[in-house]
């Protein structure tokens, strides 16, 4: 297993997931799969991490976990090649971050951008839960455990990583060279980088009610690409039209394709083209939502057809992640044992010691 190329990556189960997660992480996540370049890949659902903030409301984390692997599945995560699992079954990992916390000072987690801007959002101020201050050791400790090389996250993310390497970095140095240490690998494409609301703000989340999910039924979804937030001073079809900030635009950089327009609008030839028209004058915003309804309703109709496939099975669904989840805690529990091993803390395995005290109170 020496150079195994590793990937661990996952989502908190705390809703269905979106569009903005299928751009940012899911369609790359069935690339790599398909890429062959991989040795494992692990795809977590976070059940453990979402209860860090949602500790009063376990049925939301519980109706979730298979709604999230509803939408896995339905995007084409194969679980022949790639083990999905749920975090809180895997008992290794809590007992790693526990050892990890002695190595992390609360000054350190105090610094990390991430958890400072996440706390700013939830508005926590002085009634902080403990294991939601922790997580980054928690996602230390998920990243570790499966020995990953690559972890496919966010931007936002990086802070996590780093806090990552820090932990393997002052763990091997400490105990031994036990850790891999992770690289971090972004997203390539600029506009995969955050898909906005369907309202122009910045963040898609359920809470807003500004989100595309990837069940969306027909009916919906042309109602929601209607809605969008385009150029508020674009009033007149004759109008020069703004591309910044127009949502439809940049969900068109997220989704388009140029055979698209030839099914469903050959005026034009490919997006670059529809763009110069628009910034011109001339173009409605109808008309380019219209076409951008069909664009998402080309993406999305496969994956809805193969998620009301799976629907109708889902004692699959459920063997799937037991499965999933018995071939990540094999892999943890070994990690583990290194782990114990190298602090010193196996005694029942450790013959050498064991004689040690023998010989010590022999002679006494």
């Amino acid at each position: 297993m020496g150079n195994s190329k590793i990937i661990l990556t996952g989502d908190r189960p705390t809703g269905r997931l979106h569009v903005g997660h299928y751009v940012g992480s899911l369609r790359r996540r069935v690339e790599l799969q398909e890429s062959g370049e991989y040795d494992k890949i692990f795809v977590m659902i976070a059940d453990a991490q979402a209860l860090t903030d949602n500790a009063d409301n376990p049925e939301k984390v519980r109706q979730n976990i298979v709604e999230v692997a509803l939408d896995y599945l339905s995007v084409g995560i194969d679980p022949a090649k790639t083990s999905i699992l749920i975090q809180s079954q895997i008992p290794e990992l809590t007992e790693l971050t526990f050892y990890y916390m002695n190595l992390v000072t609360v000054a350190r987690l105090q610094r990390n951008p991430t958890v400072k801007n996440e706390l700013h959002m939830r508005d926590f101020q002085n009634s902080i839960p403990v294991g939601f201050m922790c997580y980054p050791i928690s996602q230390a400790a998920d990243i570790t455990a499966f020995k990953a090389t690559t972890v496919p996250v966010g931007e936002d993310q990086e802070p996590m990583i780093e806090q990552t390497r820090e932990i393997v970095r002052k763990f091997n140095s400490v105990y031994g060279p036990v850790l891999v240490e992770p690289d971090i690998m972004l997203p390539t494409d600029k506009a995969c980088l955050r898909l906005p609301g369907i309202d122009g703000k910045e963040k898609m989340s359920k809470s807003l009610g500004n989100c595309i999910y990837l069940s969306e039924d027909p009916a919906e979804l042309e109602k929601k690409v209607k809605s969008m937030f385009t150029d508020p001073t674009h009033l007149k079809v004759s109008d020069p039209g703004k591309l910044e900030g127009n949502t439809v635009f940049t969900y068109l950089d997220a989704f388009c394709k140029d055979e698209y327009f030839a099914e469903f609008c050959p005026d034009y030839q490919n997006l670059q083209e529809m763009k110069d028209h628009y910034t011109r004058g001339g173009l409605g915003d109808m008309k380019v939502k219209k076409f951008l309804n069909n664009v998402m309703q080309a993406t999305l109709e496969p994956i809805r057809a193969r998620r009301h496939e799976f629907e109708k099975d889902i004692p699959y669904v459920y063997e799937v992640l037991k499965k999933g989840t018995e071939e990540a805690r094999e892999v943890a529990a070994k990690t583990l044992d290194d782990v114990k091993a190298a602090m010193k803390i196996n005694y029942f395995d450790d013959n050498a010691l064991i004689q040690e005290q023998i010989e010590k109170y022999k002679n006494a």
